[in-house]
């Protein structure tokens, strides 16, 4: 666990920026991954990278949020209607097909989204965060980069079953 101490000055601003994005960003990956445990029911292996993967953004998550906190700033989450459009999205996607080859290509996509876009983040602040907040940053980078791994490997079972 990445411990974070801030002390004040011109940098907190930039420390809270990155510090709530790390918070939203892993709140989303809990809400999705949540969402999808109901829907990925058939296959334990599958079933268990996705609990794996959700222990890894709640732990990033409670990081960020106690940092947060402990400085007298409230997390900034995701809104209702983010977390609707979200669960919308799942369930028209998984409507006709909920194979783990189709689920871990939605999860591959997200996880993309998310190294780009927290890759991004750690140029932008790059010199204009606290190590520690750094560190947490590319924690979740190499979360993201790690999950989209995991699921490669359960691209093409669906073709297996279907066409053994």
């Amino acid at each position: 666990m990445i411990i974070i101490n801030l002390e004040g000055g011109n940098n907190m601003n930039a420390n809270i920026e990155m510090l709530n994005y790390i918070y939203k960003n892993a709140q989303m990956g809990q809400n999705s991954i949540n969402h999808l445990l109901d829907i990925v029911k058939e296959d334990s292996k599958f079933k268990n990278l996705l609990e794996s993967q959700l222990k890894e953004y709640k732990n990033i998550f409670n990081t960020a949020e106690k940092a947060l906190t402990d400085f007298g700033y409230e997390a900034k989450g995701t809104s209702s209607i983010q977390k609707f459009e979200t669960y919308m999205m799942i369930d028209i996607k998984t409507l006709n097909n909920k194979t783990p080859d189709h689920v871990a290509e939605m999860l591959i996509q997200g996880s993309t989204m998310g190294v780009i876009q927290i890759t991004r983040r750690l140029k932008d602040y790059e010199g204009s965060v606290d190590k520690n907040v750094q560190k947490l940053a590319e924690k979740l980078l190499s979360t993201e980069q790690h999950n989209v791994e995991e699921c490669r490997k359960f691209l093409g079972k669906a073709f297996e079953v279907t066409h053994a």
